[in-house]
Order: structure tokens, then sequence, then C-alpha cells
């Protein structure tokens, strides 16, 4: 009777020292999952963090870029305008002073000028500077437009200031007589030529 008590006694011994190991384990099981638990959410805060700070970095880097490029595009735009109106004040800086020779020729006749000049002296003397002025002016890209009686009547080129009838069938409809003279500068007409169309 007392050897049964006895091994009763062990066996609740036995069963009390299983019961604290079972509950001894999970207990450490649990605090070795909540220490990897904290581990994880600050690797995972760490990696953000630092994926927060690559972006802040590139958004300044094109930030700056952008500035530059900015300040590139305002200087050029600037330095632009600049040589533009240069360019507009300036351009006809090369003709005018090729024109200056002409106000020579006529500052010179104006000086030699007298009453017991003939009239073929002086009219010499005007067909030359005329000369030397058209000769110029064609050097630079300007053109007479060759217009004469009985050209077709052209729009592009004409400008009619009136009609009149004509007694010939053929000047019907095209030039009759030139009133002035069209030029064109470099193929572009700049003044059209004057003309009077005989009515249809």
């Amino acid at each position: 009777m007392a050897e049964n008590t006895v091994n009763e006694e062990e066996k609740n011994v036995q069963g009390e020292e299983t019961t604290k190991e079972q509950v001894e384990q999970p207990v450490a099981e649990n605090e070795t999952t909540q220490e990897e638990n904290t581990e994880a959410p600050q690797e995972e805060v760490q990696e953000e963090v630092a994926e927060v700070d690559a972006l802040k970095a590139e958004v300044q880097e094109q930030k700056d870029k952008y500035l530059r490029l900015y300040s590139e595009f305002d200087n050029f735009r600037r330095r632009t305008a600049k040589e533009k109106l240069d360019l507009v004040q300036n351009a006809n800086e090369k003709l005018i002073g090729e024109l200056l020779s002409v106000v020579d020729n006529f500052d010179r006749a104006n000086d030699n000028f007298n009453e017991e000049m003939d009239a073929k002296s002086v009219h010499e003397g005007a067909v030359l500077i005329s000369k030397n002025l058209k000769s110029i002016l064609e050097k630079f890209g300007l053109t007479p437009i060759e217009t004469e009686k009985g050209d077709a009547f052209d729009t592009d080129i004409h400008d009619a200031i009136t009609e009149i009838p004509v007694p010939e069938e053929e000047l019907k409809g095209k030039v009759f007589d030139v009133v002035g003279k069209g030029y064109k500068l470099n193929d572009k007409v700049i003044r059209f030529a004057k003309v009077v169309v005989g009515a249809k």
C-alpha cells in the first residue's frame, strides 16, 4: 500500500514537471517570435527611411537640373532678343554705307552747278548718278519688274490703277500703259507695277 502511494506521488511530480516544461516552452517560443517580430518592423522602417531619402535626393537633383535648364533658357532668350534687336537696327548699315557714294555724287554736282552749264552736261551728270544708284541697289537684290504695253495683266506683279476703253481688240484686258515701275527684292515683290488696263 505504501509502495502504491509512493508511485502515485512520483507520477504526480513527473506530471507537474511535464506541465511546467509545456508551459515554459510556449512562453520561450512566444518570446522568440516577439523578438523576431520586433526586428522585422525595424528593418522595414529602415528600408522605408532609406527609400524616402533616396527619393528626396532624386527630387532635389531633378529640381537642380530644372533650375539650371530654366536659367540657361532664360539667358538664351535674352541673348537672342538682343541679337535680333541689333540685327534690325543695323540691317541697313551696309546698304546705307554704299548709298553714301550717291549722296557724295549729288553733293559734288550741286557744288559744281552754275547757271553757265548747258543742259547736256547736267543731264549727263544726272544719268551717271542714276546709274550709280541703280547698280548699288541691284547689288543688294533689287530688280525692276519689266512691264510693257500689251503684256498680260498679272495681279501678282501689277496694280491696276484704272481701266480705259481701248479700240484695239488685242489690248483689251491687257496692260495699256505703265504709270509706275514695280520692283522685286530677292524675288519678292516690294512694289507692284502701276498700270492702266484696257477695258474688256
